[in-house]
């Protein structure tokens, strides 16, 4: 069921004939010239119109493809994996970061305490008086000679 009326050869020849009658020879080539604008300014209206619904078609399947795709970012296993790797392991670390940081503690304030003690010992130096020279060469020598041992070994 077509609503369109079909015009064939002998419909366009009736309406041609009609044309000249009503308009007259010497005004058909303006209506001609015209009635040709007028077509081809509705055929590029209707090349817009389906190009606008193209392009919306198209969005919107680009649309649904997004979708897709954040659904599968969603679902992915494997992030679900890694995700739940990092909630198990983060415990831990905050465990070995402050372990690592009650370390640094210790370490600092056993440094400040040394540092303490010497300058102590200093102070208490008669000023013109030696240092204990026997308690601390022996300490200075076990400390240069082992890594000069230690690097001879390592050559052999």
């Amino acid at each position: 069921m077509n609503l369109l009326p079909q015009f064939g050869f002998f419909e366009l020849v009736l309406v041609a004939i009609v044309a000249l009658i009503v308009v007259g020879p010497k005004d058909l080539p303006k209506l001609m010239r015209s009635a040709g604008r007028l077509v081809a300014k509705a055929r590029s209206l209707a090349g817009e119109f389906t190009a606008a619904f193209d392009q919306m078609a198209r969005e919107a399947e680009m649309e649904e493809l997004r979708k897709e795709i954040d659904e599968l970012k969603k679902n992915n296993p494997v992030a679900d994996a890694e995700r739940a790797m990092s909630e198990a392991v983060a415990p831990i670390e905050k465990e070995l970061r402050d372990e690592a940081r009650e370390m640094n503690k210790a370490a600092a304030a056993a440094t400040s305490e040394t540092k303490a003690e010497t300058k102590s010992g200093a102070e208490n130096a008669e000023p013109g008086a030696k240092a204990d020279e026997t308690s601390e060469a022996p300490a200075a020598t076990t400390a240069t000679t082992t890594p000069t041992t230690t690097a001879g070994a390592a050559k052999t």
